[in-house]
């Protein structure tokens, strides 16, 4: 399908709201949303004991976050195509800091959850930034920056669970909150002195905006993009819920050191979204997708089966988890540009619902993981988990290729 040409973007000048977002505006919008996503997860044990409850309710705070996620981008998107991409960010981050107070101030482990939720609406930072690229620059290069702008928004999540152990270490759990709400303000300054709009204003309502989602689901390589996409950061969701656990009652991790480990797979996800940068445009978006899924399913069978020798560790259950991060950071930007390039008018609405396709289920997998988890069951349950959904987004990425040389075959 061929692009109708657009005209020239003007070019981006920082901390001037007539032009485009510069790139470090970007980078930090979706570092908040990493950030608020993992940064107390070291705290979740010790959460527990404070709201008098198990591990396995305060884990919510994780799935639930994740559900919210979902939920929110489906009606993000098409909001966001409808009134632009500045306005709903703005308005999101107001909410976040707002809902990130209320945490603090909790009172109880339900109330601390309902906020918890309310915090989610934060995602409008990490799906519509990747809007925003999509819309100023062409699809050939908007796996090539989304990478860039996904590498450097890593950085968020390798360093915030260790400075979220220190933090709890120091001054408890709520000081992670009283930082995001900072981060939080921040962003809210930053966004409103940089951040110009990009989307091209649509003259539809709302309900017709969503009235097109039709128009995505009908499309093969729409899905094919969303199942890869949803099932290999399935496997990063699932530690995300479950590894706080292992750590902390199976390899007996204190706070701080916890949160050091825990950031292994950010470490590979940095490397994997500078090759995106590096080389979507060369070798192509299936290629690196693929190459991704591999990275992926060999870390999550090497763990576990390391795991059921009985010879797995802190190092070597955390160390393994880079080659996790590594295939996301290969497997999602280019991922993401598949599922934005499909219908371009609507790269907000693809954002939006092919990002929920791929939270909704690392909620679900999240929350399975802290079920599955006990003093006995060791972190074999978890990679168990994390092995199956690495090796269908294997066959995911493998059948949407073939289905397209079939396709270029019958041209």
């Amino acid at each position: 399908m061929v692009e109708a040409l657009s005209p020239p973007r003007p070019r981006s000048r920082f901390l001037d709201r007539t032009t485009p977002p510069h790139i470090a505006t970007l980078i930090i919008l979706a570092s908040v949303s990493a950030l608020a996503m993992n940064i107390f997860v070291p705290s979740l044990p010790r959460m527990a004991q404070y709201f008098d409850t198990d591990y396995s309710v305060i884990q919510l705070s994780v799935a639930l976050y994740l559900a919210g996620n979902a939920v929110l981008q489906i009606l993000l998107g098409p909001i966001s195509d409808r009134y632009g991409r500045r306005p709903v960010i703005l308005a999101a981050l107001v909410i976040f800091v707002l809902a990130t107070l209320g945490c603090i101030l909790a009172p109880t482990v339900e109330v601390f959850l309902s906020f918890r939720v309310l915090q989610s609406v934060v995602i409008a930072c990490l799906a519509l930034s990747r809007a925003a690229v999509r819309d100023m620059v062409p699809a050939e290069q908007a796996a090539s920056m989304i990478g860039y702008v996904t590498m450097g928004m890593s950085v968020a999540p390798m360093v915030a669970p260790a400075i979220g152990g220190v933090l709890e270490g120091l001054a408890g759990w709520r000081a992670t909150f009283a930082l995001l709400a900072v981060l939080g303000c921040g962003a809210l300054w930053l966004t409103w002195r940089d951040m110009g709009e990009t989307a091209q204003p649509r003259d539809i309502s709302l309900r017709d905006q969503i009235g097109e989602y039709p128009e995505l689901l009908r499309s093969p390589r729409f899905w094919g993009y969303c199942a890869v996409s949803a099932l290999s950061s399935g496997a990063f969701f699932a530690y995300v819920g479950g590894a706080p656990f292992v750590g902390a009652t199976i390899f007996h991790l204190t706070p701080t050191a916890l949160g050091i480990l825990f950031g292994a797979p950010a470490v590979g996800y940095m490397l994997g979204n500078f090759l995106s940068g590096q080389f979507s445009m060369r070798l192509g978006i299936n290629t690196m997708v693929l190459s991704g899924t591999l990275c992926t399913a060999l870390g999550t069978t090497v763990s576990l089966a390391i795991t059921l020798a009985g010879a797995d560790s802190p190092l070597s259950f955390f160390g393994l988890m880079t080659l996790v991060g590594l295939g996301n950071g290969l497997v999602l930007p280019n991922a993401t540009s598949g599922m934005l390039s499909v219908r371009p008018h609507l790269a907000g609405t693809a954002s939006g619902l092919g990002g929920a396709f791929m939270i909704g289920g690392g909620a679900i997998l999240s929350a399975y993981a802290g079920t599955l988890l006990n003093p006995s069951s060791g972190a074999a349950p978890l990679l168990w988990i994390m092995a199956i959904t690495s090796v269908l987004a294997i066959v995911a990425i493998v059948l949407t290729i073939r289905r397209e040389a079939r396709l270029h075959g019958r041209a």
